[in-house]
């Protein structure tokens, strides 16, 4: 009843691959088509055989949504989604889209053909999933939950932890995301990249440890003095240069983040280069 098919598209970022998973008999869903490649499609199609249905997207990343219209094309399969890119953010992101960067990977031709509301279940033949708004890593990111099993996206991984790039990622929703799941209780997570997260509980709380001990670092590392992202992510992270740029983001996000709570000094009009400061 579920298959799960490894897109050809590893990296540092994305792990091993993009996990598409095709759920149900009769009806067959597809979560998250992955990436814009023919190989990749043909694999779904023929797994599919002739009997996908619906195609659902957790959110509007290259790596997860750009096959999507063309698997819909096709299949005659619509597209369920939260929205597009730029759907489902907080109010202090939209304040900063245009200034704070980012944008890794976004779809900004994603058009899903039916948008799903928080809470909402589409049934098929033998399935049913209730789509969970789950911003955080991106703000039209959905979870769906399956019985008692969650398919989680990009919200939690099971080998790292998830990119975070204001203003597509915000770090208050994301704590937020990972409280409402925990409080689904899901027996098992079944995250887009990596294997599956057999004690959900217990890499939910790693997940929180981790960012506070991040948020700690990043304010210890401040008593130098102002610092802008890349050169508190320098100091702080012991990763290959060519992910020093993620973290990064990883960094502002942080940043932004304990800027809001009053835990931090910054301008009004926030970015990259902005020098942050203890009050």
């Amino acid at each position: 009843m579920l298959q799960t098919i490894l897109a050809p598209n590893p990296s540092p970022l994305t792990g091993p691959g993009t996990n598409t998973f095709l759920l149900g008999k009769g009806q067959i869903a597809v979560i998250d088509p992955g990436p814009d490649i023919a190989s990749h499609r043909a694999a779904i199609l023929e797994a599919g055989a002739g009997r996908i249905s619906h195609i659902f997207v957790t959110h509007a990343h290259l790596d997860h949504s750009g096959g999507a219209a063309a698997l819909a094309q096709a299949t005659g399969a619509p597209i369920l989604a939260f929205g597009t890119a730029d759907a489902g953010r907080s109010p202090m992101m939209a304040r900063l889209s245009g200034t704070a960067g980012g944008g890794e990977g976004r779809d900004t031709a994603f058009r899903p053909d039916r948008l799903l509301r928080d809470g909402e279940t589409v049934t098929g033949d033998g399935w049913s999933l209730r789509a969970i708004h789950t911003p955080g890593h991106m703000g039209n990111h959905l979870a769906f939950l399956w019985e008692d099993r969650l398919f989680c996206g990009d919200l939690i991984l099971g080998w790292s932890s998830t990119l975070i790039s204001p203003p597509d990622g915000d770090l208050i929703d994301y704590f937020r995301s990972l409280d409402r799941i925990a409080a689904l209780a899901p027996r098992r997570l079944l995250p887009a990249h990596g294997d599956p997260v057999e004690d959900p509980a217990t890499r939910i709380e790693e997940l929180r440890t981790h960012r506070r001990q991040r948020s700690a670092e990043i304010l210890r590392a401040l008593r130098d003095g102002p610092a802008d992202a890349a050169t508190l992510a320098g100091r702080i992270y012991t990763v290959p240069p060519q992910l020093l740029p993620a973290a990064a983001r990883n960094v502002l996000a942080h940043l932004i983040a304990l800027s809001e709570i009053g835990a931090l000094s910054a301008p009004a009009h926030i970015g990259p280069e902005t020098q942050f400061s203890l009050p």
